[in-house]
């Protein structure tokens, strides 16, 4: 059974740091592209960056630099590390496979406030 489970956030004042894992089962990670979604309140979900399965890395405008995906293909994990946070940023985030989508994990929610 297909199963995603992020975690790692928390609440960190502007300009901080988190890492962000996504740990995935029931499939290879590295046969799929992986992506970080996030939905901050009252708000749609948003793509924040996706590796694909040739490793290459995408992101979003808004990221800015900031953001850096990875795996760890011994691990089946995906990680989002941010740095520079903003208020902006305060989100739960979600990673989820492409093209062909899991049921989306309970994600993690990641607060940005002083």
């Amino acid at each position: 059974q297909v199963h995603l489970v992020e975690s790692g956030g928390g609440l960190v004042q502007p300009g901080g740091s988190l890492r962000l894992s996504c740990v995935a089962s029931g499939f290879t990670s590295r046969t799929y592209h992986m992506s970080w979604y996030r939905q901050a309140p009252g708000k749609e979900r948003e793509l924040v960056a996706t590796i694909f399965s040739s490793d290459y890395t995408d992101y979003g405008n808004f990221v800015k630099g900031r953001f850096t995906i990875s795996r760890d293909h011994a691990k089946n994990t995906v990680y989002l590390q941010m740095n520079n946070l903003l208020p902006e940023d305060t989100a739960v985030y979600y990673c989820n496979r492409r093209p062909v989508p899991a049921d989306w994990g309970q994600g993690t929610q990641v607060t940005v406030s002083a």
